[in-house]
């Protein structure tokens, strides 16, 4: 299971599942709801995951589940898919807590997240070659995307499994800490995301989703004006100006 508390504009999810914090059908759709549910609130302006206990972020998927049954792991990869989809299209930033071992779909949920930061015992891969299956929870998409054909390669098709420096090496993650500090680090980052004007957030993350998507140059650079412009509908851009010039924090309202 997934739990979840709100600390101020943050939420903080917890992937529950002794002993490995491992997938099911189940948490996975209880993922995908729960975002969904954040998504629709506009208070909700960063969420920090990280997995339960100080050994496994998350082991990825519970493999006595693929034994034989086809039809069952169509709907176990469904699943996999619609939760980190949501995950990756949130309104809101997202922070992956990496605190201890990620391996298949616990480093793909990590993937699908804006940000990552690691503990420095961290371990992380993509194994499922190795066991007849391979990465379909967006991680052969996601990998690619941050660390390059090479690297992805190397780590999806030799299973090669990286440590916490090697993943800040190659750009896998964005900030190594101590052991226990992980989660710490995260919530320090949404505090300064919660700073930020909600709405600009959205827009800018939207706009390098497009960039990442490989949508026509041309068109993103037109579609980032737009934006800018939108944010005029919006009683926080004056807001944020009025503050700047007043020497003052602005006072969000998410409008």
């Amino acid at each position: 299971m997934v739990n979840h508390r709100i600390e101020g504009h943050t939420a903080v999810l917890t992937i529950d599942n002794p002993p490995a914090n491992t997938w099911t059908p189940e948490s996975l759709r209880g993922l995908e709801k729960l975002v969904g549910e954040l998504d629709a609130d506009r208070d909700i302006y960063a969420a920090v995951i990280t997995g339960a206990g100080e050994k496994f972020f998350s082991a990825g998927a519970d493999l006595k589940k693929f034994a034989g049954d086809k039809v069952y792991a169509r709907h176990f990869i469904a699943c996999f898919g619609a939760a980190f989809e949501a995950l990756m299209n949130a309104r809101f930033v997202t922070i992956a807590a990496v605190n201890g071992y990620a391996m298949g779909g616990g480093l793909e949920c990590c993937l699908a997240c804006d940000l990552r930061v690691a503990e420095s015992h961290a371990q992380m891969a993509l194994p499922e070659p190795a066991v007849g299956l391979l990465p379909a929870g967006c991680g052969t998409q996601n990998l690619a995307g941050l660390v390059g054909e090479g690297w992805a390669k190397r780590m999806i098709l030799t299973n090669e499994r990286v440590d916490a420096a090697t993943a800040l090496r190659i750009g896998l993650v964005e900030e190594v800490v101590d052991k226990g500090q992980g989660l710490a680090k995260a919530l320090a980052i949404a505090e300064r995301v919660s700073t930020l004007s909600p709405r600009a957030v959205e827009y800018c993350k939207g706009l390098v989703h497009n960039a990442r998507n490989a949508i026509p140059r041309r068109a993103g650079l037109a579609l980032e004006r737009e934006r800018f412009m939108d944010l005029f509908d919006h009683s926080d851009q004056a807001e944020g100006v009025a503050a700047f010039l007043e020497k003052r924090k602005p006072e969000w309202k998410n409008d």
